[in-house]
């Protein structure tokens, strides 16, 4: 008789990169970000393996990883197999924690870490499946996708039901999708330019780079110096020209009456979208700005704390673009349910990317999002830039400036061991520099 495979381990691990050196992801209210990891192994008996990590920007790592741990009771020496079939159930689990449910509930540090646990037990689904995630998700039931999904606090936004039928509609004409997206990929567009940090110089160069490599839309930072701001818009239209889609981002910088007022600066420029114009947590905000200065798109959702803010963006007619994070929710199950509630009000899902390994997490969701959810877009896109990829077991791949569909097992997690050694913190050998170390 075969021996049931268990989990054995939690492993977590405090991995940071010293992007602040080169202003590398530098903007308006982070202006000397590390990128980091609070990296999750799960082991099983088997020697089998699911990765998942938190995307966090340096100082503050420790506390993630210190979250993740605490929810090492309800991993090791579970049944494998019994979590793998239940997952939907496993993310249920670990959200109503009663005692760490405190710490949110649904929000914050606690959420994140769930979010990273519950991403590692996809990702050693997939690969027990032999498929990318995405295509794991792509070829579910409908209604074996919607028992993922909690749908407690959302039925005054969407049902269980009305997700069926969104899923039910995405499921006629999937493999023809999935054959169209393996071909051609979605779109994305490059924030790679537009870091706050970069002189004059290295803007145009990476403006020009960006159009020749084949991207259809670039991002600028912006919300620190309205003048500046003007100044690095006047020249990528200069570089680009007037009719190339350049989208802006202030992370959060202003109130309302100050968003609309700097915005009112910008709009000689035709900003493709705002970015997170105000606090991620403001609905009101959001509809505010939004109204005063349509038509220019407002666009939001890469530090949105749960599907329950999602849902109140939505109805409250706050947004034109949703910017679900793979990071920064409770994993698969919830990323689900925002996509599913974008569906019901026919609002894009353009991923946020950027951070270490966000772009090999995020473009499961757009792929799956293509295949079998909203369907057919041309307004979706993913984010991309150009730093980390290396580190990773299954980097990403830019295609004439669209992502080509991830086909090796697994959520695209798990990172090098070579790259995860050096980057430990605070003994691994690039901390150990001194240079680095004060970089802290």
């Amino acid at each position: 008789m075969t021996t049931p495979s268990t989990l054995i381990d939690l492993r977590v691990s405090d991995v940071r990169f010293p992007t602040s050196r080169d202003l590398d992801g530098s903007d308006a209210m982070n202006p000397d970000p590390d990128y980091s990891a609070a990296y999750v192994e799960l082991l099983t008996s088997d020697g089998d393996a699911g990765y998942g990590f938190v995307f966090t920007i340096g100082r503050g790592n420790d506390v993630q990883c210190a979250a993740i741990d605490a929810l090492r009771g309800h991993v090791v020496g579970r049944d494998v197999e019994a979590l793998l079939a239940d997952l939907g159930g496993f993310s249920r689990e670990l959200v109503g924690d009663s005692q760490l449910r405190w710490l949110g509930p649904e929000k914050g540090v606690m959420h994140m870490a769930i979010g990273a646990v519950v991403n590692a037990a996809w990702d050693l689904r997939a690969r027990r499946a032999g498929l990318p995630l995405w295509k794991l998700l792509a070829t579910m039931t409908p209604e074996d996708l919607v028992d993922l999904v909690d749908f407690r606090y959302l039925t005054d936004a969407l049902t269980r039901e009305e997700a069926l039928e969104i899923l039910r509609r995405g499921a006629v004409g999937k493999a023809e999708r999935i054959t169209a997206l393996e071909a051609h990929g979605v779109p994305a567009y490059t924030t790679t330019p537009g870091w706050l940090g970069y002189s004059d110089e290295k803007l145009v160069r990476l403006l020009r780079e960006a159009r020749d490599e084949g991207f259809r839309m670039v991002k600028l930072k912006v919300g620190a110096d309205v003048e500046d701001d003007v100044r690095r818009l006047r020249l990528t239209r200069e570089t680009l020209g007037e009719d190339f889609p350049v989208a802006t981002d202030a992370n959060q910088r202003w109130d309302v009456a100050d968003a609309i007022a700097w915005l009112e600066r910008l709009a000689p420029y035709r900003p493709a979208w705002i970015e997170e114009p105000t606090s991620p947590d403001d609905v009101l905000a959001h509809a505010a700005i939004r109204r005063a200065v349509a038509p220019l798109p407002v666009a939001t959702g890469e530090q949105m704390q749960s599907r329950i803010v999602a849902k109140q963006l939505l109805q409250a007619g706050a947004v034109d673009v949703l910017q679900l994070d793979a990071a920064r929710v409770g994993g698969v199950n919830e990323n689900l349910a925002i996509l599913l509630l974008a569906a019901k009000f026919d609002v894009p899902v353009c991923p946020h990317a950027g951070g270490v390994g966000l772009c090999e997490l995020v473009q499961h969701y757009a792929f799956l999002d293509a295949a079998v959810i909203a369907g057919e877009r041309e307004d979706r896109f993913i984010e991309y830039v150009h730093h980390l990829h290396e580190h990773f077991e299954d980097p990403v791949v830019i295609v004439d400036g669209s992502y080509r569909a991830p086909s090796l097992p697994g959520a695209s997690a798990r990172m090098l061991p070579d790259s995860l050694a050096p980057h430990l913190f605070p003994d691994g050998a690039v901390w150990k520099d001194p240079y680095h170390v004060l970089a802290v």
